[in-house]
C-alpha cells in the first residue's frame, strides 16, 4: 500500500468514527442566513434552489452569490446583505447542493450552478448587478456570457486568474473519481468537524475568526446531503481549467476586482484581465480572501465607485 492510499484509508477510518458520532444525534433545520424572505426556483432536473429576498430600496436589483467549500452558504454574504439591505432591491443566492437549496446525490457541475443564476436573473425580469465569491465568480462569469441582463460582475477573491495554492482544487473539470466517490461519506465527515472548518475559514482571515460564521459554517456541513457538492468541488469537478481565456477575457460587462492575498487561489493573470477595458481592479490591502468581513467599509466604497461609474 502506498503512502496517499495510506493517508486515505487513515482519513477515511477518522471519518468513519466522526460520521457515526454525528449520525447518533438529530440534525436541528438550518437557520436562515440573512433576515430576508426565502424564495425558491426549481431547475429542471434537479429541485429546489433557495434564494434569500429584501425587494425594498431602489434601483437595480443587486444580486450576492456565495463561494463553494466543504461549508458554504449565504451567512458569507451577510456583511454585505446587511450592508445594502433597504437601499436598493437584494437577492442571496446559494448554489445548488448547498445552504437552504436542494442536496440530492447527482451530478454537480458549472453548468447546473450556471444555470441556477441565470434562472434568478429570468426569475427577476430585469437588469441586475452580481457579486460573486470565490469560485463561484466562474459560476457568474459564465452565466454573464448567457445572460445578458447582468449588467456587472464584482468578483471578490476569484478563482482562475492563477494557480490554486495551498492544496486546493486544480481546475481540472474533471468528473468525480472512484475513490472519492467510495471515500467521501467518511472524508467528509472529516472535513466537516469544527477543527477542521475553523482551520480551513481562518486561512481566509488576517483577524479573528468570527465565532458566529464557524457555527453557521458547521451547521449548514451537517444539513442531509450535505457532502454531495462538495466531494464534487474537492474532485476538481466545478472548476473551469481555464476560467481566464474561456470565461473571463469573453465578457463584455463591466468587472471590478476585489483582492488581495488569498490561502487558496492566487492572481498572477489578474494584470493581464485588468487591462481590459470595462475591468477595474483595488487592492483591499490586509485581508485573505473574505474582505467584506475584514473591511467592509473599504470594500463597500469600492462597489460604490463602480456602480456609480456604471450610470455616468
Amino acid at each position: 500500500m502506498n503512502r496517499r492510499a495510506r493517508l486515505l484509508l487513515g482519513a477515511a477510518l477518522l471519518g468513519a468514527v466522526a460520521l457515526g458520532a454525528a449520525r447518533a444525534q438529530p440534525t436541528p433545520p438550518l437557520p436562515a442566513p440573512v433576515a430576508g424572505e426565502e424564495r425558491a426556483l426549481t431547475l429542471e432536473g434537479f429541485g429546489k434552489v433557495a434564494y434569500f429576498a429584501d425587494p425594498r430600496g431602489s434601483g437595480r436589483p443587486l444580486i450576492l452569490t456565495v463561494s463553494v467549500n466543504a461549508a458554504a452558504s449565504g451567512y458569507e454574504m451577510r456583511p454585505l446583505w446587511d450592508a445594502y439591505a433597504g437601499q436598493r432591491p437584494v437577492y442571496l443566492l446559494e448554489w445548488p447542493g448547498f445552504g437552504h437549496s436542494a442536496r440530492p446525490d447527482v451530478p454537480y457541475t458549472p453548468e447546473l450552478m450556471t444555470r441556477a443564476l441565470t434562472a434568478l436573473v429570468a426569475q427577476l425580469g430585469q437588469e441586475a448587478d452580481v457579486v460573486a465569491l470565490s469560485l463561484g465568480s466562474e459560476f457568474a462569469a459564465r452565466a454573464a456570457l448567457q445572460e445578458p441582463r447582468i449588467r456587472s460582475l464584482a468578483l471578490i477573491s476569484p478563482s482562475g486568474l492563477g494557480e490554486p495554492r495551498g492544496g486546493s482544487p486544480q481546475g481540472a473539470g474533471r468528473p468525480q473519481s472512484g475513490w472519492l466517490r467510495a471515500l467521501g461519506g467518511p472524508l467528509y465527515a472529516l472535513i466537516r468537524t469544527r477543527p477542521s472548518i475553523g482551520y480551513f475559514l481562518g486561512r481566509s482571515f488576517r483577524g479573528p475568526l468570527p465565532r458566529d460564521l464557524v457555527d453557521y459554517s458547521v451547521a449548514t456541513s451537517r444539513q442531509p446531503g450535505a457532502r454531495f457538492a462538495p466531494l464534487a468541488f474537492i474532485g476538481g469537478g466545478l472548476f473551469t481549467p481555464d476560467a481566464c481565456g474561456e470565461l473571463y477575457s469573453r465578457l463584455r460587462q463591466p468587472v471590478l476586482v476585489l483582492y488581495d492575498r488569498d490561502g487558496f487561489v492566487s492572481f498572477g493573470r489578474l494584470p493581464e484581465f485588468a487591462a481590459r477595458p470595462g475591468v477595474f481592479a483595488v487592492r483591499i490591502e490586509g485581508t485573505d480572501g473574505l474582505p467584506h468581513f475584514e473591511k467592509l467599509p473599504e470594500v463597500r466604497a469600492a462597489l460604490d465607485t463602480f456602480w456609480q461609474g456604471l450610470e455616468r
